[in-house]
């Protein structure tokens, strides 16, 4: 089965590599998503079996600042993307954001809770989304959380690299998440290109939640590292574009179509700082 993947350097892109070297990766040089053209025409020339977009404009900041070019490479190139899947008659799997969403209350958001994105980045992927959807390609849209790895910038590798030289940090305490191993989301992603029979949105998050700051302390704690962590609110730690304090997924889909449990974060957490430290 040859499977295209958009991305090669990303988190989930790595460690897609490390699950299947037989897959094709195409970095930014070969596939642009500033050019939505180009990576529906190199979909139709490779004519693989199933393509999985990892690839996304992520600094969820500067897009607050660069919303157009956000929304190209968010929104035109799966778009694109999708177009080309469709005329192929072959499966897109391209991951999403639990940045679609508001962030409010306390449940967990199943996939077909509506949506309300609060900043840029989680317009410009919930274009994507919907772009996804109109194009009649058969695709799976899979939705994560707080994704980290040993690979790119994470939370845990800022972390770690803080502490090097930091007896003491201030992280926020009222947003609340499923941090999500990328090596985790490279399965499912896998399982679904590999497995699709019918298009549909699915959650894959870690459990149990917990707080940034808390995730933190975890941190800490696997690593040794003696670091003095104080509970924020996020209104005490503003950022260009605003977060949403309620990043709670839910996974049972992903389970009862796919197989894919839902990820235990600190085992894999310990697996990741085994391999940074």
């Amino acid at each position: 089965m040859s499977i295209l993947v958009f991305g090669k350097t990303g988190q989930v892109a790595c460690e897609l590599q490390r699950l299947h070297p037989e897959f094709t990766y195409l970095s930014r040089e070969e596939a642009d998503l500033s050019n939505p053209d180009a990576c529906g025409e190199t979909i139709l020339a490779a004519k693989p079996s199933a393509v999985i977009n990892a690839a996304a404009y992520t600094a969820v900041d500067h897009a607050e600042d660069e919303e157009s070019l956000a929304y190209t490479i968010n929104a035109e190139a799966p778009a694109a993307m999708a177009n080309a899947c469709a005329t192929l008659g072959i499966p897109l799997v391209h991951i999403s954001t639990d940045y679609v969403f508001d962030g409010s209350g306390e449940m967990s958001r199943a996939p077909d809770a509506p949506t309300a994105p609060i900043n840029a980045y989680g317009r410009t992927k919930l274009a994507g989304e919907e772009a996804i959807r109109a194009s009649g390609a058969l695709h799976a849209i899979l939705r994560t959380s707080w994704v980290f790895s040993a690979h790119g910038n994470n939370f845990v590798k800022t972390m770690l690299r803080l502490s090097e030289t930091r007896e003491a940090l201030s992280i926020v305490a009222d947003q609340i998440g499923g941090p999500t191993p990328a090596s985790d989301i490279a399965l499912a992603c896998a399982k679904m290109a590999q497995n699709l029979n019918k298009s549909g949105t699915y959650h894959i998050s870690g459990a149990p939640s917990v707080s940034w700051a808390d995730f933190a302390r975890e941190i800490f704690a696997q690593a040794d590292r003696i670091v003095t962590v104080t509970a924020i609110p996020t209104k005490d730690y503003p950022t260009p574009a605003a977060r949403p304090l309620n990043s709670r997924l839910d996974c049972a889909s992903l389970l009862s179509d796919f197989g894919v449990k839902q990820p235990q974060w600190k085992d894999e957490l310990a697996k990741v700082i085994r391999e940074l430290t």
